[in-house]
């Protein structure tokens, strides 16, 4: 007992030395400056708690045979799509663009396709049901892939028309976030209704260690889309949810949230249904390939440009935060961005001051309430420099969430999808994008921006010096958390 007493302060002292240790070789590795810096703080200052939190969350990649998976997946994408016809491209296309496409073909495999046609829903209920009318008119399969899916007053078309559909031999696939949609209301009625209308159903990045499917519990598949009979096509920022998402507090609030989906048709719906397909056989292990062409031309009576972008812990790089830089580097007039979450990294947030610095118009929408408070918080923290290097800073009043997330540039060129324009969206949340070329949407675009500026009002500077401390203090130590990737 007498050695024991002597020797555990020396042993604490030497375990709490090599994790120290081992901390510098390991958590610097493959990870950004800053998170790698906010990691190692934790992990001197709280040693317990820190070393236990990156245990639990501090690897932002996908488990190793998911993301062997992901790469098997893009080589497959890439040889099916090498030598197939995708339309007539729009001619005069900018160096850049064509450059910028060759990126997203190389980190998404996706290719660029012409001929197509998209149109914004920016109501919401409308959405809802426009989805349900296309899933009405179904004669094969319906492919629905959404973040947060549930049964409600707003969204029972939605589920008696995959009812319906498959009650005449069409097949129904559907994927949901496991993690998104455990503690929402309505989970398990949705999930009863699922089953006993016969669709084929599976969670999306389960957490059920006793099952043995887990990875770190906050990598979220926040995509939104559907695929009817790789004819058309729904993709955007709007889950299949009341917009209140039927939870006490946003009721209590009053808080409705507004969001952007786009009804597509052409040779861009294979590449949608290519992203469900993917997401499908990662979490069933079921190939399709043989039951659906996935690259079957479809025609459309439209003349725009499309390529998706997945992106996500599954792939190597941040394949949506490369395609945002570089299309703010390439703008050459305007840059309007719609994002609920702006929490950008040193090399975004420089790619913005910079389209300031080179004389450019360039306005963010975001919300003037907000849902999540860390996030919120740390969105603001970046508001005086914005406002300092010229940004235009619009706040879509209460008691609505806006939700859109969407980028313009120019006249030309636009990006509509599930990506907001923060961290959390770039690292850690399987998301699919859209890159548009094509005057015309980009004026659908625009209309819709217009809209959510009659909606808004502009933060100046002067008004936001004048925050309280507690505020600042709030921002700034919400913005630290933001690195823990």
């Amino acid at each position: 007992m007498a050695i024991f007493e002597t020797w555990w302060p020396y042993a604490i002292i030497m375990i709490d030395i090599s994790i120290r240790i081992a901390a510098i070789i390991i958590v610097p590795r493959n990870r950004r400056p800053a998170a790698a810096t906010a990691w190692l703080l934790a992990i001197y200052f709280i040693p317990f708690i820190g070393v236990l939190l990156f245990l639990l969350i501090g690897n932002p990649r996908l488990p190793r045979k998911r993301r062997r998976k992901q790469e098997a997946i893009n080589q497959s994408i890439r040889e099916a799509s090498a030598h197939l016809d995708f339309g007539t491209l729009r001619p005069n296309a900018p160096q850049w663009f064509q450059a910028l496409v060759t990126l997203n073909r190389n980190l998404g495999a996706m290719p660029l396709s012409g001929d197509n046609s998209a149109h914004l829903i920016p109501d919401y209920q409308q959405s809802l049901d426009t989805m349900a009318a296309a899933i009405r008119g179904s004669k094969k399969y319906v492919h629905l892939e959404f973040y947060i899916l549930q049964l409600d007053d707003s969204t029972c078309g939605i589920f008696d028309a995959m009812e319906d559909a498959i009650s005449r031999g069409v097949v129904v696939r559907v994927l949901l976030d496991h993690w998104a949609n455990r503690g929402k209301p309505n989970y398990r009625r949705t999930l009863k209704r699922l089953t006993a209308m016969g669709a084929k159903w599976r969670l999306m990045l389960p957490v059920q260690p006793f099952r043995g499917r887990y990875q770190r519990p906050d990598l979220r598949n926040h995509r939104k889309l559907l695929v009817v009979d790789g004819a058309v096509a729904f993709m955007g920022s709007q889950n299949i949810t009341d917009s209140t998402y039927n939870l006490r507090k946003n009721i209590r609030r009053g808080l409705h949230w507004v969001d952007l989906m786009v009804r597509l048709q052409g040779r861009v719906v294979a590449s949608v249904n290519a992203v469900f397909l993917s997401d499908w056989y990662s979490e069933t292990d079921e190939s399709l390939a043989d039951e659906i062409d996935v690259f079957a031309a479809e025609h459309a009576p439209g003349d725009l440009d499309c390529q998706i972008v997945p992106s996500g812990p599954g792939f190597r790089f941040e394949n949506n935060l490369q395609l945002f830089a570089s299309l703010l580097y390439s703008a050459q007039r305007k840059i309007i961005m719609v994002s609920p979450y702006f929490v950008p990294d040193e090399g975004l947030l420089l790619a913005v001051t910079t389209a300031c610095n080179r004389g450019l118009q360039v306005e963010l929408f975001v919300s003037e309430e907000g849902d999540q408070a860390i996030v919120y918080h740390a969105q603001r923290s970046y508001y005086e420099h914005l406002l300092k290097a010229g940004v235009r800073i619009w706040m879509y009043q209460k008691p609505y969430i806006l939700h859109t997330k969407s980028l313009t540039i120019d006249d030309e060129v636009a990006i509509i999808g599930s990506s907001n324009m923060d961290m959390r969206s770039f690292g850690l949340n399987l998301e699919i994008s859209m890159l548009v070329r094509g005057e015309e949407f980009v004026r659908e675009v625009r209309e819709v921006e217009d809209m959510y500026r009659g909606q808004s009002r502009e933060l100046t500077l002067e008004e936001w010096q004048q925050q309280p401390l507690r505020s600042t203090v709030l921002d700034n130590l919400a913005r630290l958390t933001s690195a823990l990737q």
